[in-house]
């Protein structure tokens, strides 16, 4: 994930915008959002941290929840024949196919 910059522990999507010239970041995760541009890396650590941190206090002082919540459900739209085969594959290797699709998820996003 190239495009992924973390800042302050947290992670932000970083992306050039031609329009401007400028890297463009947004952090991931937040109930509200929190934008940032830079033209180069370190101008974008910095100034993510400094919006991140007007975010966090515009968060305290309003009394509002900054991040947020994640059930760890969700649902998925898939063909019949994908789910059919995802079914099959999670079967033969005895797992349910929640367990399968965790997995799928897990191995993906590391």
């Amino acid at each position: 994930m190239n495009n992924i910059m973390t800042i302050n522990g947290r992670k932000a999507l970083i992306q050039y915008d031609p329009k401007i010239d400028l890297f463009r970041g947004e952090f991931f995760g937040l109930s509200g959002g929190a934008d940032f541009y830079a033209p180069d890396v370190e101008g974008l650590r910095a100034e993510g941290s400094r919006s991140l941190n007007v975010y966090l206090a515009m968060c305290r002082e309003k009394g509002i929840a900054p991040y947020k919540f994640y059930s760890g459900r969700f649902n998925v739209r898939i063909s019949p024949d994908l789910h059919a085969a995802a079914v099959t594959v999670a079967t033969a290797s005895g797992k349910s196919l929640n367990d399968f699709v965790m997995e799928a998820i897990a191995d993906r996003v590391r």
